[in-house]
């Protein structure tokens, strides 16, 4: 061949091998956004045992084709506090199977045969097809779903069509006495292992790997005795991913990416030494044969479900090994609330963030329930815990916001962009309640201090008031935390029954200001009460009314709610309707003793 004909097929070569790597991070990228924040919730809450674990990392990382990114997931989910170690043992070793799922695809193109149906799967067939359901999919799909499922399969052809080109232009090397060479030389176990190794950690994903390894084997030149060291090289050097996600995190996040690294190591070992022991004993007949893009899958699989069957009992000794590696600290460590490292998977990132302003969401809810009790009986110990929650919802709103920041950034799905918007409004509010709550107690020292005495009539005022804050409180989280839309929906009636009620209490303090049975220096606190507790009502009608709005995406806050007042909307009778049923269920102790 010309100088000229090798430079053109190296163009053909680095052009297919570009094509394979984007495809394939397009549909693993696609394939996570489909997934969506359900990711993080399975792997949390579903893998209590080694092999509820094994299981859904592998299921996990065969539906997103990348252990790296489950992986890296699992070590951001350790560091995070959101999942232990043990749990993460389990994982990580079905991750390593689950990947072996991208070689058999892969695979396809070593079928053979003139039926109908090899035919369509071969990846020159299959590649144009899934391309043009894809486009079809993505152009004229209306759900953010179906154009998530049309990038899915426009990135499996790419990825197909660059494997398709990659192997065309390996041809050449066929004859190539340097490259048949190079792999005769490969056979030696070290040398094998150290290539395979050293591929993967600079191209940090197995899967791409193999993928190139199987492309290799079109030339004829890639025996067993080569291909099987190369890959066990190719499952040490994935790990490298893991280990670089680990610097700077936790001591429990950094023993799970040792795990991955151990699995894989000891994996290695035990499989080549039993493989070249028996190989002693009794050579098998066919390391000097070709392999195939099917027997290297076949490879790949055998070799991380035996390393698997062997390590999953052992599970524990992992653990200790990673415990002796990384041993404890006399000094604490603190999780890492807001892992970036999750920032890699954005659904499960907008997941995190949206439980961690619940939990924010719960302090702000502690903190009313404090401050209220302050007012009754004030107690120092009390205002110290409550002005910590305010501190700690300060800390939080503070975290989220730099969190929900960067996150901005990435590229999310439709869904997932509204929640974040939601995310980014609903913060503040969530921290203000509490800045709220903080003034209450400060209401109730003052009760204390002067003191101040309530009449048993103002008594049972703020009591109802006090009530129907709560109430309007819990709704409103709990609709958010449940992302309920039609929970939300009840929480602007509530809202503007706390108005009416703060409204009717002031018309009655005037009153009795007027017939000399209330003081001028009670009005002053009962302010500073009515104000609080107002403000914390507004800020729950505003959470609500921006999830109603992030669903919707057709009016502002304000249009929004002059419009449902105004009786404009359809559901103004709903509104109308639930504002009396909350009227009457927070009605003043003297009133209903006066109903008939």
């Amino acid at each position: 061949m010309t100088t000229t004909g090798y430079i053109l097929q190296v163009i053909s070569l680095l052009g297919g091998l570009a094509l394979f790597l984007f495809g394939m991070d397009v549909m693993g990228k696609a394939l996570e956004r489909q997934a969506g924040g359900k990711l993080q919730t399975i792997l949390a809450r579903m893998s209590d045992t080694p092999i509820k674990g094994f299981l859904l990392g592998l299921a996990v990382t065969a539906v997103i084709q990348s252990s790296s990114a489950t992986t890296v997931m699992v070590v951001g989910f350790v560091n995070s506090g959101i999942m232990v170690l043990r749990q993460a043992i389990g994982i990580i070793m079905g991750a390593n199977v689950g990947t072996t799922v991208t070689a058999w695809i892969l695979s396809l193109s070593s079928l053979e045969g003139d039926s109908f149906l090899v035919q369509i799967f071969k990846p020159t067939t299959l590649a144009p097809l899934l391309g043009v359901i894809g486009i079809l999919l993505y152009m004229a799909g209306r759900k953010e779903s179906l154009k998530g499922a049309g990038m899915v399969l426009l990135g499996f052809m790419v990825l197909m069509t660059g494997m398709d080109l990659m192997s065309g232009a390996m041809g050449f090397l066929e004859d190539e006495a340097w490259f048949r060479d190079l792999f005769l030389s490969l056979q030696n176990p070290v040398l094998g292992v150290l290539a395979g190794a050293v591929l993967t950690g600079i191209i940090q994903s197995s899967s791409a790997s193999v993928g190139i390894l199987q492309g290799l084997s079109v030339t004829g030149a890639v025996t067993f005795g080569a291909a099987i060291p190369i890959i066990m090289g190719q499952n040490i050097g994935t790990c490298v991913t893991a280990l670089l996600s680990s610097v700077g995190t936790t001591k429990n996040a950094r023993r799970a990416a040792i795990v991955h690294l151990y699995f894989n190591i000891i994996g290695v070992i035990l499989f080549l030494t039993v493989f070249y022991l028996i190989n002693f004993i009794h050579p098998w007949s066919f390391l000097h044969d070709a392999t195939n893009a099917a027997g290297i899958a076949v490879v790949h699989t055998t070799f991380n479900v035996c390393t698997t069957a062997v390590l999953l009992p052992l599970n524990r000794v992992l653990e200790k090994l990673a415990m002796r590696t990384i041993p404890d600290s006399p000094e604490p460590e603190h999780t890492t609330l807001l892992d970036e490292r999750l920032l890699a998977t954005p659904a499960v990132a907008v997941q995190r963030a949206h439980e961690i302003t619940c939990r924010m969401a719960n302090e702000s809810i502690e903190a009313f329930r404090i401050a209220v009790g302050l007012t009754h009986s004030f107690d120092e110990k009390k205002m110290e815990r409550l002005r910590e929650l305010e501190d700690e919802t300060d800390r939080l709103e503070d975290a989220l916001g730099t969190y929900l920041v960067k996150l901005s950034g990435e590229q999310l799905a439709v869904d997932d962009n509204r929640r974040l918007n939601t995310l980014l409004y609903t913060i503040g509010d969530f921290e203000r309640i509490a800045d709220h709550a903080v003034d209450i107690g400060k209401a109730g020292r003052e009760i204390k201090e002067k003191p101040v005495l309530f009449s048993e009539q103002a008594k049972g005022e703020l009591a109802t008031l006090a009530r129907a804050v709560e109430d309007l409180l819990v709704q409103t989280v709990d609709s958010f935390a449940h992302r309920d839309l039609r929970s939300a929906a009840q929480v602007e009636p509530q809202e503007q029954v706390v108005d009416w009620l703060v409204h009717e209490i002031k018309t009655r303090h005037v009153e009795r200001l007027r017939q000399g049975t209330c003081t001028v220096e009670y009005g002053f606190v009962l302010d500073d009460l009515l104000t609080a507790c107002e403000r914390i009502a507004d800020h729950c009608s505003s959470v609500a009314v921006e999830m109603l709005q992030a669903s919707s995406g057709k009016m502002e806050r304000h249009e929004y709610l002059g419009a449902l007042k105004a009786g404009s909307l359809e559901e103004s009778a709903q509104f109308q309707q639930r504002y009396q049923e909350m009227k009457k269920r927070y009605a003043f102790p003297e009133d209903l003793e006066k109903a008939p």
